[in-house]
């Protein structure tokens, strides 16, 4: 279940740079490194409704058909095959250069404005549609209960690793945003993890 792998592919998903990394990133350069704490709670915070959506709804197909579930899986991985693509040809994802910290001041602000930066985007309920079943083993049995712990580890994760770019966000946008060449390379390391990761679940018997 909360494997070495599932930790690793995890923080893979986690430090690609996104609409939450660039708003937590953006409020810690423009409002500094308290406020992005409490941004980077925001965006964990908003992964809490995709998470209940897609583990309530594959607890109904688990329990409606193993069959499905596995064919649920096998698009999962196909998903982040498509993912690993998307990184590779998307040159705009590392150039942290959009101001999304906005006029806020307040803590409350904050988080509310990263909370629904997160609950906003259908992609996180599709994007955990394929990546929990992958980690699911059915001989542990309760699924519910392993997809709800592997989401609050990603949760945490999330809370973390943002919390790390928001505190060094003058240090991040200077020394690797502002690298052409770095971004390149996490641009194809990204997206090579995204290839791997899909590959392996793809081939995998389990």
């Amino acid at each position: 279940m909360i494997s070495l792998e599932f930790l690793l592919a995890s923080l893979v998903v986690v430090l690609v740079p996104g609409t939450g990394v660039i708003y937590t990133v953006s409020t810690g350069r423009l409002r500094g490194r308290r406020a992005s704490v409490f941004a980077s709670l925001g965006c964990a915070l908003g992964i809490l409704p995709h998470l209940a959506a897609t583990v309530l709804g594959l607890a109904a197909v688990l329990h409606a058909s193993a069959l499905a579930f596995q064919l649920l899986k096998f698009a999962g991985a196909l998903y982040l095959l498509y993912m690993a693509v998307v990184t590779w040809r998307d040159r705009s994802a590392f150039a942290v250069n959009a101001d999304l910290g906005g006029s806020s001041t307040t803590e409350g602000a904050h988080v509310l404005q990263a909370f629904l930066l997160n609950i906003l985007n259908p992609k996180l309920t599709i994007f955990f549609l394929a990546y929990l079943p992958q980690f699911v083993d059915p001989a542990r049995g309760e699924p519910l209960w392993q997809m709800l712990a592997l989401g609050a580890v990603f949760m945490a994760m999330t809370f973390g690793v943002f919390v790390v770019y928001g505190l060094a966000a003058h240090g991040f946008r200077r020394h690797v945003i502002g690298s052409l060449r770095l971004q390149q390379g996490l641009r194809v390391g990204f997206s090579a993890a995204f290839a791997a990761l899909g590959t392996r679940l793809a081939l995998s018997d389990r």
